[in-house]
């Protein structure tokens, strides 16, 4: 496994929020080999998954007044900023949501929570004390992420605009066209995605998804559901090189699996 350092406009954490971290802690330790590391935070529990001794996610139960707002078990996806404050109020201007301004999580980096125009929430993370997940596309640990709106265009331009981000269409990087997949290249690299409106589900809310790498893509769907959890979509194919799931955990919250296939 690499030691991964994000920098800005990079994913760099992800967390979360669920019902039942008891349960939460069993299905992801027997699905990915995540261990927990529980610590106080707020009169609470925070909870680190950690894979191969480095941090990889982390959990912490729904509070109340999430669950008074009907907020369902979910997945939260954090960008690295220079600036929280700067890049939120930047967020505002371009036509977004601050849903939490600026503040400080102790010591660890100063954070804010967005929505985007298109609906889909993210968060923000300047980092101090703790520089987020220390792994990246290595077997259990997340490796992409993409952006299920249904209006492709306005979210491409908000965060094109905010972190600086490319679409392109794929390895030729040539800019992507309206209705196909958006790469998004962040500096050079490949991070995530936006999905053309046609492959999202009308039903489903404006959402950040992340996929997490496995060695075997069918077996591992096999094993969530065995866990209590739900195949959305079971082991489809996603290009030439690589197979995907959608999943819900026990609880509800969404993520993907993704498993890279040998280049032909």
């Amino acid at each position: 496994m690499s030691d991964h350092t994000a920098g800005p406009g990079d994913f760099v954490w992800f967390e979360l929020a669920t019902t039942d971290v008891g349960a939460a802690k069993q299905f992801y330790a027997s699905l990915f080999g995540w261990t927990a590391d529980d610590m106080p935070a707020g009169g609470g529990t925070y909870t680190m998954f950690k894979l191969g001794g480095r941090d990889a996610a982390a959990t912490y139960p729904l509070r109340p007044e999430q669950r008074a707002q009907g907020i369902p078990p979910n997945w939260l996806v954090y960008v690295q900023v220079e600036d929280a404050d700067t890049s939120s109020a930047r967020a505002s201007t371009l036509g977004g949501s601050v849903l939490a301004k600026p503040f400080d999580v102790m010591d660890h980096g100063r954070m804010a929570l967005i929505q985007d125009p298109a609906g889909a929430t993210l968060a923000l993370w300047q980092p101090k004390g703790h520089a987020g997940a220390r792994l990246w596309g290595d077997i259990g640990s997340v490796g992409w992420a993409d952006l299920q709106v249904r209006d492709q265009e306005k979210a491409a331009a908000f965060y094109g605009a905010l972190f600086g981000w490319k679409m392109v269409d794929g390895a030729s990087m040539q800019p992507a066209k309206p209705g196909g997949y958006y790469h998004i290249v962040n500096g050079t690299a490949m991070i995530g995605g936006i999905p053309p409106p046609a492959h999202v589900d009308p039903k489903a809310h404006p959402a950040w998804l992340i996929y997490v790498e496995v060695a075997d893509c069918a077996a591992s769907t096999k094993k969530a559901v065995s866990l209590g959890g739900r195949a959305y979509v079971d082991t489809m194919q996603i290009g030439e090189n690589g197979r995907f799931s959608v999943i819900a955990d026990p609880q509800g919250a969404v993520f993907a699996i993704h498993e890279s296939l040998p280049r032909s």
